[in-house]
């Protein structure tokens, strides 16, 4: 499913139209990202938590070439299913 699909299927299970839904979607999605950006968890009871994580400065090796490779501490966006999410797929 692509973005236009899922923005259908929400207006079609919501009765509200295509550009309402992407507006929630927008609206979702910029919510999301600025909490990360603050270091805030986003936890939707039943669904995940999103959460932004720091990964540490580290040495890799280019598994082409074998050469050591310094890659500098990020922060990450993470996203962890909720228990009652998981258990409905099965």
């Amino acid at each position: 499913m692509n973005k236009g699909e899922f923005l259908r299927a929400i207006a079609t299970e919501t009765g509200s139209t295509i550009k309402d839904a992407t507006a929630f979607y927008d609206a979702y999605v910029k919510t999301v990202s600025s909490c990360l950006a603050n270091n805030e968890k986003v936890a939707l009871v039943g669904f995940g938590t999103y959460e932004a994580k720091a990964k540490p400065a580290r040495t890799c090796t280019n598994p082409m070439t074998g050469a050591k490779v310094k890659v500098d501490a990020c922060t990450v966006p993470t996203f962890k299913f909720g228990k009652a999410f998981k258990d409905s797929l099965n």
